[in-house]
């Protein structure tokens, strides 16, 4: 399991909008690649100066299906995404490799 995580820093007076199309437009989008199972739109609880930052997290279950992404699917999303929001946002990308996923011992 991968997840590839998008972190983005958003202007203040943009975060509602950018939100609500995060959610409504982009997430299902790329969902709807296959590519991911799930996603995770997470708030940073953290004071950014002149922005809001989030972390999107999509949890891939193969390389393969994450490479399929990064070559198929990404350069029109991310291009959509830039063109909507241009100079008003900055993002960095990452990717993790899930080592191990623990849950509590049972009572």
């Amino acid at each position: 399991m991968l997840i590839y995580n998008v972190t983005v820093n958003v202007d203040e007076d943009t975060v509602e909008d950018w939100l609500q199309w995060m959610r409504s437009v982009h997430i299902p989008d790329v969902l709807n690649t296959g590519c991911f199972l799930e996603c995770r739109l997470t708030k940073i609880m953290a004071y950014e100066e002149g922005g809001k930052s989030f972390s999107i997290q999509y949890l891939a279950e193969s390389k393969e299906l994450f490479d399929q992404y990064q070559s198929v699917f990404a350069p029109a999303l991310q291009a959509e995404h830039t063109d909507r929001y241009n100079g008003k946002f900055a993002a960095f990308r990452t990717l993790l490799d899930v080592v191990e996923i623990s849950k509590p011992a049972s009572k």
